[in-house]
């Protein structure tokens, strides 16, 4: 008979770990006597991070004594207590690769279901000292699982455990775990996952998006933990390109149309994707910056187009100094933020320089003479500023069933209402209500930050599904550190102390170039030193946040991770540079 062992309780608190403040509940102690154990948690209890643990699916956290035996002889400690794995529940029994997805157990007077294996994060190395724990867990098969509780009750150490019903399917949590975070992820065992109903939502989207990128023939990179799918990139590091023209598109923005110098086609982009561009100059090292394809691409030229801007050194350099005749070096095309094929509306939302993706997917549409309802909502400041005017208004001529809408906040005298642009202020939420954007399409979204914070919100309120509302945003993306507590944004900047001796990391999104050095363990940290925005929760290469476009260059693991990133990837979490290395960061 399985028994309950320990119950242990703890709530969140701030400790210190390298340097930073991290808020967690991952420190439980055993208690005595009955705790009152309800839908979210238990009586005394709390967790830091509710967006990785914690709610309804992930209620109460258990651990078996079997496994507390296991680890003490593999990491050779005898100083492991009860709650060391932040578990609320100490159990003998109830082994990973017994325990069932779906299982339903009685404990005191509480009944509970499994509804997942447990997410590892780093918090837990540093309960337990072990900087890989996370990693571990997985590659064990000892991660340990949550319940749900079913009906509210009382439960003390002690109390017996029975099991009074099967989870359907019969997917042991081992299992269940193998089947996200570790290779091969086998079509019917994803199938028979997705038929489990406890499941919880966030393990259901992953195994969907699996079972999606198998359907696709994808099979480069997990879709269930990293970035939304796109096509590997069509070639490795940088090729030669000719500046073949330049256009002054407005009074503050720049086109360079780019052929291949060595007489090869280009390969077709999709409509939405960026670039990554290496500018040379004579006096100072290469600046590296992404930039979108703002046309449709085609085999002979790409086309991106730059605002200058008052402090950007590479904004200034192309337009200032880039001839025709001149070369610049071109990564393949890249990013997810691409238009999709279907018959719903396209709704293209954009503010200043965000205008270039969501462009070329309106040259899509147009190339294809689609039937599908488009929409086109801009905002600048003036007609000086409104690049691609005209572009747009003759692409929109050629589509069936269009619609426009401009938004000017500083219009100049000159400019004409209901000719020029439609609405004076800025293209926001009561603007999309104002002329009917309806509710059943996809919305593609780029502009500046704020622009796009307050839109993809309005959207959501008005109950728009986050899978339609599709964003791109200019400079580093925002950052994800769990747990960690929140200082003001800096800009991306040197390390501090001397130059590294080791080779050249490039940060292409933040426009920095940092020489590697010997007393950084990966390029997460040689990024945080620098302040580059970054992503992450394991950092052991388990769970794919910190998953970025390797542009050019390679790395080394260590660890190695669990399942390999997506082809023209890389980890940072874990990796080092082994030469020169280009990231979109």
């Amino acid at each position: 008979m399985a028994r309950l062992l320990s119950l242990n309780v703890g709530l969140p608190r701030d400790i210190a770990w390298q340097g930073k403040t991290v808020y967690t509940g991952v420190w439980k102690t055993p208690v005595s006597g009955p705790r009152r154990v309800r839908r979210l948690n238990i009586d005394g209890d709390g967790q830091g991070d509710t967006a990785g643990h914690g709610g309804e699916q992930r209620a109460v956290y258990v651990y078996q004594r079997e496994s507390y035996q296991y680890w003490q002889e593999h990491l050779g400690r005898s100083n492991l207590v009860q709650g060391q794995f932040g578990e609320n529940f100490t159990v003998d029994g109830l082994a990973d690769r017994d325990v069932c997805i779906g299982d339903r157990y009685k404990i005191g007077s509480a009944l509970f279901e499994v509804t997942q294996p447990r997410v590892t994060c780093y918090r837990l190395g540093i309960r337990m000292e072990e900087p890989d724990m996370a990693a571990l867990l997985v590659r064990h098969g000892r991660p340990g699982f949550y319940f749900r509780v079913i009906e509210e009750g009382d439960v003390e150490a002690g109390d017996e455990i029975t099991q009074i019903a099967d989870g359907p399917e019969r997917m042991s949590v081992s299992e269940i775990n193998a089947l996200l975070y570790l290779p091969p992820h086998p079509r019917d065992g994803l199938e028979r996952a997705l038929k489990i109903p406890a499941l919880s939502g966030g393990w259901r989207h992953s195994f969907e998006a699996l079972l999606e990128q198998q359907r696709k023939d994808t099979t480069a990179g997990n879709a269930g933990l990293g970035p939304a799918s796109s096509p590997p990139p069509a070639w490795r590091g940088f090729r030669p390109f000719r500046v073949a023209r330049k256009i002054a598109e407005s009074g503050n923005v720049t086109s360079l149309i780019l052929e291949p110098t060595d007489g090869h086609p280009v390969a077709a982009a999709l409509p939405g994707q960026f670039v990554v561009v290496r500018l040379g100059t004579s006096t100072a090292p290469a600046m590296t910056r992404s930039y979108s394809l703002s046309s449709r691409s085609d085999a002979a030229s790409w086309r991106i187009s730059i605002k200058r801007e008052a402090h950007g050194a590479a904004s200034q350099y192309i337009a200032d100094e880039v001839k025709i005749g001149d070369a610049v070096q071109i990564g393949a095309a890249r990013g997810s933020f691409t238009l999709r094929q279907d018959a719903r509306p396209v709704v293209l939302l954009s503010a200043g320089i965000g205008v270039t993706p969501v462009l070329a997917m309106l040259h899509a549409l147009a190339a294809e003479a689609s039937t599908r309802e488009v929409w086109w909502l801009h905002g600048t400041r003036n007609g000086r500023e409104h690049a691609f005017a005209a572009e747009v208004r003759g692409l929109l001529a050629g589509l069936a069933h269009h619609h426009s809408h401009v938004c000017y906040s500083a219009p100049d005298p000159g400019d004409r209402l209901n000719v020029d642009f439609d609405t004076i202020g800025h293209l926001d939420l009561r603007v999309l209500q104002s002329v009917g954007v309806p509710r059943d399409g996809d919305f593609y979204l780029c502009g500046p930050a704020p622009f796009m914070t307050d839109l993809s919100r309005g959207l959501a309120g008005l109950g728009i599904a986050a899978d339609r509302v599709h964003t791109e945003m200019f400079g580093a993306g925002p950052s994800l550190t769990p747990g960690i507590a929140s200082s003001p944004q800096k800009r991306a900047h040197l390390p501090a102390g001397a130059t590294g001796p080791g080779p050249m990391v490039s940060f292409a999104r933040s426009g920095l170039n940092v020489c590697w050095g010997p007393s950084y363990a990966s390029l997460l940290e040689l990024a945080e030193a620098c302040d580059v925005p970054v992503r992450w929760s394991c950092r052991t290469g388990v769970c794919h946040n910190c998953e970025s476009g390797l542009v050019a260059g390679a790395v080394s693991y260590a660890p190695d991770p669990l399942d390999a990133p997506a082809d023209g990837n890389v980890l940072i979490c874990c990796s080092r540079p082994q030469g020169d290395v280009v990231i979109d960061l």
